[in-house]
């Protein structure tokens, strides 16, 4: 492709939710395929750090930091991908690129992400739309963010997030005699990823499997709430939380699991349900948002109800006790990976950027 330089903005780990990671991991693969790549961080760390203990002017310290950074990136770059979420997060970091970066004609793509995009429409699509308006190109990483888009008539392009296959690999289970039957989550500790649920399903599991385990990576505000309800429940001693892991971490437990849960209430295109993909684990979902798009019921997952521990136990049970069923989710989770490895994505990238990046100027690259 020709020379090109991107401006790309979005936040980075910590924490490592999935937007940070497919930030950092995106800037990593595009500086090896030979694009300069300038990121603008969204989550930087208060320079000094005592203005984080002032709320009120933590606030506009980071607003007026990142916005010059943004003016100034907009004079250097080509093209910028944005990074964009819902709610506060698109206000403060979404839409003032979008009326910042044009003013500097630099072409802005919105690659807009969230589980949570149609219930923010509902309120403020009236105040997203201006700023939206001044993209060149929206690109969503699922079919359920582009259905939601369409339904307020907004064109999408989709390119699916990315999953690095030389860290997420297939493993070998653990489960077989004298080993417990491990199962993992790998999400932050928040309300919206229904951990409870998960571990009032592990209770009932426990009845009749005293031997299972649950391991949970992650961090966030429930954690004591979560440690407080698994020795309410009396099942403490079949769950680890692990704290915070970087992926490598991650993927050396999902080789010592034997299926992965995924309870969440809201989600659009998990990063973590890929990488258990990738790594030949089951995995048990609920089936909300855009996980449907990715995975289906009883082919390359097991789906359940949102908020049914009942439900959940049961799939957990189904698989420690049907070896087939375990084998034909590893062998299809596998194959259904292959296009969201970097080889199948790229192009897709790079041919975005040559398309927007002709428009700066009215000029063709």
């Amino acid at each position: 492709m020709t020379e090109l330089h991107l401006g790309l903005i979005g936040p980075v780990p910590p924490p490592n939710g999935g937007m940070a990671m497919q930030t950092e991991q995106l800037a990593r693969l595009l500086r090896a395929e030979g694009v300069q790549v300038t990121q603008v961080v969204s989550n930087a760390p208060y320079r000094p750090a005592w203005v984080e203990r002032l709320p009120g002017l933590r606030a506009l310290h980071r607003l007026f930091f990142y916005l010059f950074a943004v003016w100034r990136l907009a004079g250097r770059v080509d093209a910028i991908h944005l990074m964009a979420n819902s709610g506060w997060s698109w206000q403060l970091f979404a839409a003032p690129v979008l009326w910042l970066a044009p003013l500097r004609d630099c072409p802005v793509i919105v690659n807009y992400r969230g589980g949570e995009a149609g219930n923010y429409f509902l309120r403020a699509w009236r105040r997203v739309r201006p700023s939206l308006n001044r993209a060149v190109l929206v690109v969503v990483p699922s079919g359920f963010l582009r259905a939601v888009f369409a339904e307020y008539g907004q064109a999408t392009r989709i390119i699916p997030n990315i999953v690095d296959l030389s860290v997420f690999r297939p493993v070998q289970g653990t489960a077989g005699p004298g080993r417990p039957f491990t199962l993992v989550i790998t999400r932050n500790l928040e309300l919206i990823y229904g951990i409870e649920t998960a571990l009032e399903a592990l209770a009932k599991v426990l009845q009749s499997a005293p031997e299972t385990r649950l391991r949970i990576a992650g961090s966030g505000p429930q954690e004591s709430e979560l440690r407080t309800l698994a020795s309410t429940l009396d099942i403490s001693h079949a769950v680890e939380f692990t704290g915070r892991l970087d992926r490598r971490g991650i993927a050396q437990l999902y080789a010592e699991a034997d299926a992965m849960l995924n309870p969440t209430t809201v989600d659009n295109m998990p990063n973590s349900v890929i990488e258990a993909l990738a790594c030949g684990l089951p995995v048990i979902s609920t089936a909300v948002g855009g996980v449907p798009y990715i995975v289906r019921h009883e082919d390359t997952a097991l789906l359940v109800p949102v908020n049914d521990a009942a439900a959940m136990a049961a799939a957990i049970l189904r698989l420690q006790d049907d070896e087939a069923i375990r084998g034909h989710l590893r062998e299809r989770g596998l194959a259904e990976v292959a296009q969201y490895a970097w080889p199948a994505v790229r192009e897709q990238w790079l041919a975005a950027y040559d398309e927007v990046a002709g428009r700066k100027s009215g000029t063709l690259v």
